[in-house]
């Protein structure tokens, strides 16, 4: 039974609890992840540096010393680069990898196409790492095969595994459940979606730290060995969507509203209110009177929430650079610093286990409390949190490195600093200290990334939701064309703009994106008016209607939890 209106003010608001194939899909997400963060994390190393002198010919530095691993040598300017534009395209092919899932394959295939690709190119870093290629100079060409079919498959992956995911949620609309206390609660569908994408984020971090292992096994064993691992992992893959394909809620391509969507932007656009309350109204037929429309009032509101957020991703790339840097920034940094055996790289996977350790604390500590106490946290202001609190966090990195170049033997050429028997001279400042904003800028993540994807989902018309889902990565995507059309800055003496820039401009746009969408957290969640077959699947499988206190999580009956395995839990 649908809540009424007065219930939605005064009964407590809890989340429903995750199937087993909604969990599944997490895995599937982990397994990609660990795979994608266990190479690239080793990527600007093996750009950058020069294969070390009196290493192990793979790529490894001699013992006792304080040079990090290298490979091809190319220096600041060219790795930046080539990290930008990879990561560039692998969040811009999206748009295309979403619109094809929308129109012509549904999501489930092209996560099996991007799949196919990973693949491909996993065999083909390998292959470009093997220590008789990189001693031999020959490493270059295959490696960018490697590193750029590897953006191509996340282009196929990326835009469609989260609303895949979301399609599997029970509750798209909030529902009345009664405890067995007898309190009657609203089973909340914003509150679900949340723990979902919580959840997944939890699985994409958990997969990221594994950057850790590729870290040591680059520096330790060399670079054959960190890509080797990830593809270890990545071959749970295939295994997982095959188990998976029968048991997902899938939806089939319905060809993309894509060109409804430009049409009824083009009627908006006529009636000549633009930046004033009124501008869609023009294309609703209840106010243009046209008959003719292959839409209905319902559908010019759903594409007017899929612009808005459109223009809250908008925002979203000046978070990306503060949230570890402009472009090869921290890596330039990182050379610079004293590292007594630790990876140069090691320190950016402390981004993923803080958030690892924080997810639980906001799903089953900070919103069950705001949600007890009736206190509204929404997806404005979570995300206006994120960004204000990143661009603060975020000016450490400028103070420093300019320590960093204060102290240094080579003064302001810190990051290329050699001994004349090629042994790198580093300052004295250890590289612990760039663990404080990397740890902190990592929560402002969990407000604004887990926020986005829901956002992207239940903000979007029906069939264009992988398109939707794909701007958003798009932000990313325009973040790294940033960094890449930025990267001649990356190199000495220039590395404290870097930072230092972004940071400011970052915590001014924040507060511009407070004040320009803060009243959409006065309206009230909900999907697109046009799930009807969604509505129809969750009728005929019992899953809607009113709600079982078996759907609740041990939390929020208020008893104790009995394990923190959310898999235990049932959370």
């Amino acid at each position: 039974m649908l809540p009424t209106d007065e219930e939605k003010t005064t009964l407590r608001k809890v989340a429903g609890k995750m199937n087993k194939v909604a969990y599944l899909i997490c895995i599937v997400e982990f397994a990609e992840r660990a795979s994608w963060y266990g190479v690239i994390q080793v990527f600007g190393n093996f750009v950058q540096r020069p294969l070390p002198a009196g290493g192990n010919g793979a790529g490894a530095p001699a013992k006792g010393t304080q040079d990090t691993a290298g490979a091809l040598g190319k220096g600041t300017v060219i790795s930046s680069a080539i990290k930008q534009s990879y990561q560039m395209i692998a969040y811009v092919l999206p748009i295309l990898g979403g619109w094809l899932a929308d129109v012509h394959f549904g999501r489930f295939k092209m996560v099996c196409i991007g799949v196919g690709i990973f693949a491909f190119s996993h065999i083909v870093l390998i292959i470009a790492s093997i220590p008789s290629i990189l001693q031999s100079g020959n490493a270059f060409g295959p490696f960018a095969l490697g590193v750029y079919t590897l953006a191509l498959g996340a282009g196929a992956f990326k835009p469609n595994v989260s609303p895949m995911l979301l399609d599997q949620n029970p509750y798209p609309q909030s529902v009345l459940s009664t405890l067995p206390s007898g309190e009657r609660v609203i089973i909340d569908a914003e509150s679900t979606q949340e723990r979902i994408m919580l959840c997944f984020y939890l699985l994409i971090n958990i997969g990221g730290f594994f950057g850790v292992a590729t870290s040591y096994l680059a520096k330790d064993v060399g670079f054959w060995a960190s890509f080797f691992v990830p593809t270890v992992v990545f071959m749970l893959l295939p295994g997982l969507l095959w188990f998976l394909k029968s048991r997902l809620v899938l939806k089939p391509p319905g060809g993309s509203d894509l060109g409804r969507t430009i049409k009824v932007l083009g009627l908006a656009l006529k009636g000549g209110r633009i930046g004033r309350k009124g501008f869609w109204d023009a294309a609703k037929p209840s106010v243009n009177g046209r008959t003719n429309l292959a839409w209905d009032d319902a559908f010019v509101v759903d594409v007017k929430r899929a612009f808005q957020a459109a223009g809250i991703f908008c925002f979203f790339p000046i978070f990306n650079i503060n949230d570890g840097g402009l472009g090869a920034a921290a890596d330039a940094l990182s050379v610079m610093l004293t590292t007594n055996g630790v990876p140069n790289d090691l320190l950016g996977n402390l981004n993923p286990l803080i958030i690892i350790f924080m997810v639980p604390v906001f799903d089953y500590g900070i919103y069950p409390f705001l949600r007890s106490k009736h206190i509204r946290y929404g997806p404005i202001s979570r995300i206006f949190t994120g960004l204000l609190l990143c661009s603060t966090f975020s000016a450490g990195w400028p103070i420093i490195t300019y320590y960093a170049y204060k102290t240094s033997p080579c003064g302001n050429h810190a990051s290329n600093c050699f001994d004349a028997d090629g042994n790198s001279l580093v300052s004295p400042i250890t590289i612990w200290f760039t663990a404080i904003p990397v740890m902190l800028t990592a929560i402002c993540e969990i407000l604004v990334n887990v926020t986005a994807y829901g956002l992207a989902y239940s903000r979007a018309p029906v069939n264009m939701r992988g398109l939707v889902s794909a701007l958003n990565l798009f932000s990313t995507g325009v973040s790294f064309a940033i960094g890449l059309g930025t990267s001649y800055i990356i190199q000495d003496p220039f590395i404290v703009w870097a930072f230092g820039g972004p940071s400011i401009i970052g915590f001014l746009l924040a507060f511009v994106f407070w004040f320009t969408f803060r009243d959409l957290d006065k309206e009230e969640y909900l999907l697109s008016e046009h799930m009807h077959e969604r509505e129809a699947v969750l009728d005929n499988t019992g899953n809607a209607g009113r709600g079982s206190s078996s759907d609740i999580t041990t939390e929020e009956k208020g008893l104790p939890r009995a394990s923190s395995d959310p898999q235990k839990t049932g959370s």
